[in-house]
């Protein structure tokens, strides 16, 4: 598995991490099995969040890690906090947030919930999750601080963060925001259609990112791409949809010609952009985790990533 420097350190993690958000729904020997093969795939981070299953899914993984072969010392261990659901507010199963939460009791207290639902004593990285407008700075970074010295978390970063939104967290704090996790796949490019699209009025010029990719890249924060196989948040995924005709077609001829599936062309997608990107996988299938992780030892050619830029819809200017 292709290793990545995390936050412009020599920490060393896999290119390919395992996202466990839909762990919740797996029986403890269904989730102790996509472990297990995250890790023969040469996996070695793992992604949580406190929100997930509503906690669920980290109690699951503490259960199906006690229930494999392997520990804590086979992977890096990251979770996120700072969003307090609503069971009053939900659709199609999703529950969604009350209020966004940055208060230094708050966070805190996520850690310690975390840290206990999954069984562990500390977290290799915990990131804010979705920036609160209400945040005060100071208090976030008493908490960082209270959380480092009590031996509790060993690195810090963001998640959904904004320029602007980063680097007033980042002037409070100590510690190197070293990650920030952003939506980018495919058929989701925003992050790099502004970039090519300067001075133009077409939709493509359209900065929603506030030049996230370029700034992550200057600063050496690492960029955690979520749903690497979907179209849009909740939508659905690009993999075989028809929708998406000439983007399949490109991926199978690409996975064809390295003997890897689409997702693993997808991935390979991923990371054949020069800001040294991780891609989360959420998905909990054992065969699917194995397939998509072979992605990370695919180099395309810049030719190959850019026909598959183009075959999901993209033009260049």
């Amino acid at each position: 598995m292709k290793q990545l420097n995390l936050g412009g350190t020599n920490w060393q993690a896999s290119a390919v991490a395992l996202g466990i958000m839909r762990m919740a729904d797996l029986s403890v020997a269904d989730a102790a099995k996509a472990l297990e093969a995250a890790h023969d795939a040469g996996i070695t981070y793992i992604d949580s969040a406190d929100i997930y299953g509503d906690g669920a899914s980290e109690r699951k993984f503490k259960d199906a890690l006690a229930a494999s072969s392997l520990s804590h010392d086979d992977f890096y261990i990251q979770s996120k906090g700072g969003i307090v659901l609503d069971p009053a507010r939900s659709h199609d199963g999703l529950v969604f947030g009350k209020r966004y939460d940055f208060s230094k009791q708050h966070l805190l207290d996520a850690v310690d919930g975390i840290l206990s639902r999954m069984g562990l004593d500390y977290l290799d990285a915990f990131l804010l999750h979705r920036p609160d407008p209400l945040m005060e700075p100071e208090e976030v970074a008493d908490a960082f601080n209270t959380l480092q010295r009590e031996g509790k978390v060993r690195h810090f970063g963001v998640s959904n963060f904004g320029v602007q939104q980063y680097l007033m967290v980042q002037a409070a704090v100590d510690q190197k925001l070293m990650f920030n996790q952003l939506q980018f796949s495919a058929a989701h490019t925003g992050m790099i259609d502004a970039g090519m699209h300067v001075n133009m009025d077409d939709k493509w010029s359209v900065d929603h990112d506030s030049g996230i990719l370029e700034f992550s890249r200057r600063n050496h924060v690492t960029i955690q791409a979520w749903s690497p196989f979907q179209y849009g948040m909740f939508e659905g995924m690009f993999i075989n949809d028809p929708k998406f005709k000439d983007l399949n077609a490109e991926l199978q001829k690409l996975a064809d010609k390295y003997g890897v599936s689409k997702n693993g062309i997808a991935v390979a997608w991923i990371l054949r952009h020069p800001a040294n990107i991780q891609v989360l996988l959420g998905t909990m299938n054992p065969k699917h985790i194995a397939d998509s992780a072979a992605g990370a030892d695919v180099q395309l050619t810049k030719q190959e990533w850019y026909d598959i830029y183009f075959s999901a819809g993209n033009v260049l200017p």
